[in-house]
């Protein structure tokens, strides 16, 4: 398994399904982070990810809390605009965890802060946007990571 592709709360069905459907492109896993903000046998969540669904490798958990607890020994990267480094700069190797917020609000101010050694950004050169879609982004990373590795 290359990557491990982490959504902390997503909430728009589509983004998941398309990120899904991402996951088992590249091989990777996906974890998704309670509480949704859509049920998970939501019709635009099976229609981003199609047929797909089933044989994808998906982890779910009920909090945040139980995420990290759960995973305190893996090695992860958080991505958000609040990051000072680039996501071309991450040191990427099989099994990183690459870590999402949720589409309204990214990442908690928490989760920002306990670890801003290991926060990155997409880069965007236009002050007329704040953010990148999350599947759009969730893309970008994982290719770069693979693309590094040479997968």
């Amino acid at each position: 398994m290359p990557l491990n592709i982490v959504l902390i709360e997503p909430e728009i069905p589509n983004n998941t399904g398309n990120i899904g459907r991402l996951a088992l492109a590249t091989g990777s896993r996906l974890h998704l982070v309670k509480p949704f903000g859509f049920d998970i046998d939501d019709k635009r969540l099976k229609r981003a990810g199609l047929d797909y669904w089933q044989h994808l490798d998906v982890i779910y958990y009920d909090s945040v809390d139980e995420f990290f607890k759960m995973n305190e020994t893996q090695k992860m990267v958080f991505l958000s605009s609040h990051g000072t480094k680039h996501h071309w700069d991450i040191d990427f190797e099989n099994e990183l965890f690459l870590v999402f917020g949720k589409e309204s609000v990214g990442l908690s101010k928490n989760v920002t802060e306990k670890y801003s050694q290991q926060l990155f950004k997409i880069p965007m050169y236009s002050e007329s946007i704040r953010s990148l879609n999350l599947a759009n982004a969730v893309s970008i990373v994982t290719y770069e990571g693979l693309r590094q590795m040479h997968l």
